[in-house]
């Protein structure tokens, strides 16, 4: 029996998804005893080249095409964006279609509306695409894990952005150098705000915290820094200190209490998110019963995104065959408070321009000893007759302790700059 799927978009995943369907479609078919069959496929351009070769009769310029025929029961939407990707997703939901997405900034921005049409409908909604690629991360989190209080999620969510900072550990070379050879390669965009500035990593985030937390999130409730400002002077002090720079997506739960944030830290080398490298991507997880885990893969991609797709589109022919679509419905949140209290002390790394004169360093130490903060290890270096750098990690201290005593550093006299003030993610602990 062949099951009818409309495809909203056919760029470079959607390419991708009627590439590997047809390759699997027998497959499937073994697996679910339903054979899916791409009908109709939205597109902008009926006459533009396409990576793929479909008859012309399938393409259409019109949403209605899809989303009011009665034969579709799936739709896969790949435009991405919020509008119109949204309003087609809810009509489509609406008229009793089944739903499955790789689109991270609509879940983001509005899942709770679309779950809660999708369980209206009693039809399945599945976006395991929208996190990740092909890393299997948003059913382990519903399904798998649910047997755990999940307290921590630290995750390199973003290929680009890895990418960027890993090319400056292995070179040396500075953050825009890099960033232009991204661009260059494909792996950035001609605008890379979203990536660099931390947003797509925070919109993964978002999903991600709210259904292993539990608790309803947007984008609003993440902390969020890029990683315009690193240096390849913190890539090399870093290195020195025997850790690594990455863009951190991190999420904990401390009963009831949620931190979110989105920013670079130091990793130690000894951390398991160290070693992932170039665009990959990774999500290390504790759960109070499992430990410690780590999901990892390419997080992007034509064909890796469409392998998170068309195992989503398994998972619904198999709904449909048993009759038990909508199942998990919309998830049930709980009330919980959300970046209110200080986050736990946690060892920080600073790296200042100093007066290159003596006495200098005492007035750091100083400071720093006002405040009860405790140096781990100093790295200084002459920048040139007048002028010296300064790398200090901490042992841990509280991040609102070491504000105000960055503050208060800044006004002195003698300490050029500021430059940097990272977290530390120590290896070994979660």
């Amino acid at each position: 029996m062949d099951v009818l799927i409309g495809l909203l978009g056919c760029g470079t995943v959607g390419s991708g998804v009627i590439d590997l369907l047809a390759k699997r479609a027998d497959r499937i078919e073994e697996l679910t005893g339903l054979r899916p069959q791409i009908t109709r496929i939205l597109v902008r351009d009926v006459h533009k080249p396409r990576d793929v070769n479909v008859p012309p009769s399938q393409l259409t310029t019109q949403a209605t095409d899809i989303l009011e025929d009665p034969n579709i029961s799936v739709v896969i939407e790949t435009i991405g964006g919020i509008e119109p990707a949204r309003s087609f997703v809810l009509a489509a939901l609406r008229a009793g279609k089944h739903v499955i997405t790789a689109n991270k900034d609509m879940i983001a921005e509005y899942g709770e509306e679309i779950l809660a049409a999708a369980e209206k409908a009693q039809v399945d909604i599945l976006f395991e695409a929208a996190v990740g690629g092909a890393i299997p991360l948003i059913r382990p989190l519903k399904e798998s894990l649910t047997a755990n209080v999940i307290t921590e999620l630290n995750g390199i969510l973003n290929g680009t952005t890895n990418y960027i900072l890993s090319k400056m550990t292995s070179t040396g070379a500075e953050f825009a150098d890099v960033l232009q050879e991204a661009q260059d390669l494909g792996y950035a965009e001609r605008d890379p705000s979203s990536d660099i500035d931390g947003l797509d990593a925070a919109r993964k985030l978002a999903i991600l915290a709210t259904i292993a937390f539990q608790t309803t999130v947007s984008l609003d409730d993440i902390q969020i820094t890029g990683i315009r400002s690193i240096t390849a002077a913190d890539v090399r002090y870093a290195n020195e200190l025997g850790a690594v720079i990455k863009l951190l997506a991190t999420g904990c739960d401390e009963g009831g209490d949620v931190r979110l944030q989105v920013g670079p830290a130091l990793v130690e080398k000894s951390h398991p998110l160290a070693r992932v490298d170039d665009a990959f991507n990774a999500l290390f997880i504790h759960g109070d019963a499992a430990g410690d885990l780590m999901f990892f893969g390419r997080g992007a991609g034509s064909l890796p995104t469409a392998s998170a797709i068309v195992g989503d589109v398994i998972e619904v022919l198999r709904n449909i065959r048993l009759s038990v679509s909508g199942r998990l419905g919309a998830m049930r949140m709980v009330a919980k408070t959300v970046n209110v209290r200080e986050p736990a002390p946690t060892r920080h790394f600073l790296r200042l321009e100093v007066s290159d004169k003596p006495g200098v360093f005492a007035q750091i130490a100083a400071i720093f000893a006002d405040a009860n903060i405790s140096m781990e290890s100093v790295v200084q270096r002459r920048l040139h007759e007048q002028a010296a750098e300064i790398a200090i990690m901490t042992h841990a201290i509280s991040p609102g302790v070491l504000k105000n005593a960055t503050l208060i550093l800044r006004d002195l006299p003698d300490v050029r700059f500021v430059h940097s003030v990272l977290p530390v993610v120590q290896g070994g602990n979660h």
